[in-house]
């Protein structure tokens, strides 16, 4: 979602405007919060050829927008970004999250008008109620939304939304002018679409990693009303679709309207809403299509068996979705969803741990309508994550006797053994976890970590072994990482700096991935498969890193003033 497009007076050329918001922004930068000042970011730099627009003109979907930026271009820009947001610790990086938070966008996605396109979705760590479509569709949902929503609805009308802009080309489209009065800079724009945030002060520019120019910023994405309105629309399908309340995205933006009403200072605005306006009639066309939805909802014949496979094969493959038909299933009475679960998770992973047990705490003393099994759940992570396994073992026992099913509490209880020094009762835990859903990232990562810690080379080898098979699509640094240490204590140093490289790279430091696989390809104790691994992943990164040196772009690992070599 994005704000109204916003005049300019175009009296200015693009670099002009350029200098004048760099010397703005780095006289702002030391005195913002990295997660502030970088809700979104990128490599490349973010054009400020689109302010010299009167207005953003929506070109016809038979336009040329998608000729800015191939596909594969957009896909690099996005992944680009995540990375540079995970070497600013801006994203919360946890594999039970991830996997909730990309069934619920495949689900989605598979509903959507694009369900073969690519996806990525995932969480940032901001407290702000806010979420952003990026290029290649990377869509980010800060912490913070997903606490303030009440229901799953709630959150996935949110997401359909975002889906909407990527099916619908708006961040290409939004752009498309520009490429004519810059087309150099028309390009980069695209990879460094920052989504709102601001200041206390309420003026604070959202900025993006640069290169070249340095720190450069906009205020927003310059989508226009009917982007806003079509990316509603086209997301109250989806979710209907998709087997979701349509009534949701109507009911989210009332209460994000009222929070306006009661007069809250801007300060206090959620920043959702400085960078998504909602008007009456915004709230008023999703309500009157949700209607229309549902109308036609009770019309619809049930799904057959024919349906569902029929289905399948049109939408399959989709990455996230391992058994699509499973997507016409309703939960089982008493089931406790993951939803509520993941609410409490993210909440907890998010802010103080600390702080948040005595919350927790506190609230489920003092007010009985509290007490839920998501906030008992929060409660025992919390206490897990303050030092106190032993107190969340008495939390979570009561818990899984009601809910004997739910593998995140079954995760939890041995997290929780484990950190009470019941090493042995964990571990039993986590091999029966592991035998019950096997190749689990959230297990086999937890499994690992506690096999290779206080463990001997027999058990640092299993863990090992437990995520060699989920290296080979993974992006998440921590799986690397901890791959990297068990492989070193059973002995394999060569496959251990090969993972800690790739950890690096992962993490946004691609010269220091690049330097490891330098130096490990000095050894001379290699073999040939090892020596040709490391030569491949040197070729992989080696345009990487020339382009970044040649546009001296900053990143954690490099100055960016073009001395990194």
């Amino acid at each position: 979602m994005g704000p109204h497009a916003r005049s300019s007076s175009g009296t200015d050329s693009a670099g002009h405007g350029l200098n004048a918001i760099v010397t703005h922004l780095m006289s702002m930068a030391p005195r913002l919060p990295a997660p502030r000042l970088l809700t979104a970011l990128i490599t490349a730099g973010l054009a400020c050829a689109a302010s010299a627009q009167q207005d953003v003109r929506l070109p016809d979907l038979g336009s040329s927008a998608n000729a800015l930026i191939s596909p594969q271009e957009a896909q690099d820009y996005g992944a680009s970004m995540l990375r540079q947001m995970r070497a600013l610790d801006m994203v919360v990086d946890d594999p039970l999250l991830d996997d909730y938070i990309n069934d619920l966008g495949y689900r989605l996605v598979a509903s959507s008008e694009k369900p073969k396109d690519h996806f990525a979705f995932f969480v940032v760590k901001d407290a702000e109620i806010n979420a952003f479509a990026a290029p290649g569709g990377y869509i980010a949902v800060n912490a913070g939304l997903m606490t303030i929503t009440r229901d799953e609805s709630e959150l996935a009308s949110v997401v359909a939304h975002e889906i909407g802009h990527i099916t619908q080309n708006h961040l290409q489209r939004a752009f498309e002018d520009s490429k004519k009065d810059a087309p150099l800079m028309a390009l980069v724009l695209l990879g460094a679409i920052a989504a709102g945030a601001s200041s206390k002060s309420g003026d604070a520019p959202m900025a993006v990693l640069a290169g070249g120019q340095g720190l450069i910023a906009q205020k927003s994405i310059n989508f226009t009303r009917k982007d806003e309105i079509e990316a509603d629309r086209v997301g109250i399908q989806t979710l209907a679709k998709a087997g979701f309340d349509p009534n949701a995205m109507a009911g989210f933006f009332q209460r994000m309207q009222d929070v306006m009403s009661a007069g809250a200072g801007g300060e206090d605005v959620p920043a959702l809403l400085q960078t998504h306006p909602v008007t009456t009639m915004r709230i008023s066309d999703a309500k009157s299509r949700a209607g229309a939805l549902a109308a036609a909802q009770k019309l619809r014949p049930a799904a057959t068996v024919m349906d569902k496979l029929q289905w399948e094969k049109s939408t399959a493959p989709i990455a996230f979705v391992k058994d699509p038909t499973s997507l016409f299933q309703p939960s089982a009475p008493g089931h406790l969803g993951s939803y509520a679960l993941m609410r409490e998770r993210v909440r907890v992973l998010a802010g103080d741990a600390t702080k948040l047990a005595s919350y927790y705490g506190a609230n489920l003393q003092t007010r009985p309508d509290f007490d839920t099994p998501a906030n008992r759940y929060g409660y025992a992570l919390a206490l897990i994550r303050s030092g106190r396994g032993a107190a969340a073992v008495e939390q979570l026992q009561p818990l899984l006797q009601t809910h004997s099913e739910s593998l995140i509490l079954q995760l939890a209880l041995a997290d929780a053994r484990l950190q009470a020094g019941q090493r042995a009762a964990a571990l039993a835990a986590y091999a029966g976890l592991n035998t019950q859903s096997p190749r689990n990232r959230a297990v086999a990562l937890a499994y690992a970590k506690a096999l290779t810690a206080g463990g001997d080379q027999q058990q640092a080898r299993l863990a090992a072994d437990l995520l060699r098979p989920l290296l080979d699509n993974a992006s998440e640094p921590e799986i690397y990482s901890t791959y990297a240490r068990a492989s070193d204590k059973a002995g394999d140093s060569v496959r251990a700096g090969e993972a800690f490289a790739d950890a690096s790279y992962y993490s946004g430091r691609p010269y220091d991935a690049m330097e490891q696989l330098k130096r490990l390809l000095k050894r001379d104790d290699l073999d040939y498969y090892a020596r040709v691994r490391i030569q491949a992943r040197i070729t992989e990164l080696t345009p990487l890193v020339l382009e970044l040196h040649k546009r001296k772009i900053k990143t954690e690992d490099s100055p960016g003033d073009g001395s990194a070599q």
